[in-house]
């Protein structure tokens, strides 16, 4: 087993429509306003950019990430990543009855020297700290949506 390897899968329930949803989740550069372990995005070009993520532990995470597939008819969002993080991300966005599910997944291998040495005892400090990060990503998601929404 590969220790630095990581498979991440987390569903967010949202009481909003899916192209609201879908809509929020495509403007990257927007994500640090209301995902508070998104310390920044900056964009490249139309199809790149570089991100930078913080969560309980101290430590930053740096990746350039490109877009692999965006499809608003099929709900889909795709990057690749590389730098601190080598793999992919996908949003998965769905309606449901009184709203949208989004799905997020997640495979990379950790490239971090500090994190490659510390890959079996911190494990389960890794993925509880993924874990939160997402967690908080789901609230700032949920109050940003009912604020966007509350405004029109």
């Amino acid at each position: 087993m590969d220790w630095s390897h990581y498979r991440f899968r987390s569903v967010w329930n949202l009481p909003a429509p899916p192209a609201d949803v879908y809509a929020v989740l495509e403007r990257a550069e927007d994500y640090p306003a209301w995902w508070p372990q998104v310390r920044e995005v900056v964009s490249i070009d139309e199809r790149t950019g570089t991100a930078r993520f913080r969560s309980l532990l101290p430590y930053d995470l740096f990746v350039t990430a490109e877009e692999r597939r965006r499809d608003p008819a099929a709900g889909i969002l795709e990057i690749a990543m590389t730098g601190d993080l080598d793999g992919w991300a996908r949003w998965t966005v769905t309606a449901v009855p009184g709203g949208t599910r989004a799905r997020y997944e997640q495979e990379v291998v950790v490239r971090k020297p500090l994190m490659r040495r510390l890959a079996v005892p911190g494990r389960p400090v890794f993925l509880l700290n993924h874990a939160l990060m997402m967690r908080a990503g789901e609230r700032g998601l949920k109050a940003h949506l009912r604020k966007e929404l509350g405004q029109r």
